[in-house]
């Protein structure tokens, strides 16, 4: 006899899902469950918990729990893990493919209890009751189809780096071991923080304006590489040649870097104003000076007009005006779409602080 087996151009996807349907048809148990019943804290509070690591794998659950500050991390805690040792022990799966399917919490009964007071007085406490659903599942076979799953929820991300390869590059390029890395991101800010209080000692005229776009850092073995983009190079270079030469060894002696050279050059940005960094340094430096903060927005709009733009939004959240209650205002102009990807799209957040009474 001919055995006639299935052939097309995605092969090895169709005997990936004929075997899921064996292993479906064979009726083998690929989840596990716990259930704890009656723990004394509110529903509310061990929801806000559970949204948290619904779709998560079970190490990444465990990471998480032990690092927030909440009491309903503990008793979710030890149900996840009593889950996963049932899976281990009792049906013999392995720990690195369980994911949570399923995290459910049910209100239960409220205990009421009397508490005595002074006089013979007393006055009702409530308790609340729930019950907390756990639901894991192991991945082994369906890994692409719960990470996909996985992916479609709605989990926050940053939008700078959500366009990476796309419109956005990074800005620092080096490699470091695990171990090492933090020790490497500290290094960055510190190197950006020095750059940045020499150029506001010694800018020419005192607008308020550093100018820096960015600051992109190249480290190698031997040498680290520094590329400044300014808006206006000028009222730092201008009437002392020498000065980044000085810059360089500030950074040098600060940093103590003795067997690294190190290589600073200044680029310049043909249109400064239409760079969000230095467009907020504007509307602080504007907003320092007792400036109404509609006029500062309008004067940064029309000088991204300037710079062919084609849209901005500006938004300022904080005491506007000196007024007591902290409020959020913005203004637009022009079209600042978020999506699609391809058109290029700056954010830019910073802090500053103003004086008393504005």
């Amino acid at each position: 006899m001919w055995e006639v087996k299935p052939y097309d151009k995605y092969g090895k996807e169709q005997n990936k899902d004929l075997e899921i349907r064996k292993r479906e048809k064979e009726d083998i148990k690929t989840e596990v469950y716990a259930l704890s019943q009656s723990i004394s804290m509110s529903a509310h509070k061990a929801r806000r918990v559970l949204d948290q690591i619904r779709g998560r794998s079970y190490q990444e659950t465990l990471m998480i729990l032990e690092l927030m500050p909440y009491r309903a991390c503990y008793p979710i805690f030890k149900l996840i893990y009593s889950a996963a040792a049932n899976a281990k022990h009792n049906m013999g799966l392995n720990e690195e493919y369980l994911v949570i399917i399923k995290a459910t919490v049910n209100e239960d009964t409220t205990v009421k209890k009397l508490k005595p007071r002074a006089r013979g007085r007393s006055y009702p406490i409530k308790r609340p009751t729930c019950h907390i659903t756990i639901v894991l599942k192991d991945i082994s076979l369906y890994e692409e189809s719960v990470v996909e799953n996985s992916i479609s929820m709605g989990q926050k991300i940053n939008p700078l780096g959500f366009r990476l390869a796309t419109t956005q590059g990074h800005h620092s390029l080096w490699f470091a071991q695990p171990k090492n890395y933090s020790k490497g991101l500290q290094e960055d800010q510190k190197l950006r923080e020095c750059i940045k209080n020499y150029v506001q000692k010694n800018m020419r005229i005192s607008s308020g304006v550093e100018g820096i776009a960015r600051i992109e850092i190249q480290k190698r073995i031997d040498l680290i590489q520094i590329i400044i983009h300014m808006g206006f190079p000028k009222l730092l270079v201008e009437g002392k040649p020498r000065r980044i030469e000085e810059l360089q060894m500030n950074v040098q002696k600060e940093l103590n870097y003795v067997n690294r050279k190190l290589n600073i050059t200044i680029t310049r940005i043909t249109k400064p104003y239409g760079h969000p960094n230095i467009l907020a340094e504007f509307i602080a430096g504007q907003l320092r000076n007792r400036v109404s903060f509609r006029k500062a927005i309008k004067k940064a709009i029309e000088l991204t007009e300037q710079a062919d733009t084609k849209g901005i939004q500006v938004q300022i959240a904080g005491r506007i005006d000196g007024k007591e209650i902290a409020r959020v205002e913005w203004i637009r102009e022009g079209r600042v779409p978020y999506k699609p990807f391809e058109l290029k799209l700056i954010i830019v957040p910073i802090e500053f602080e103003l004086y008393m009474g504005y």
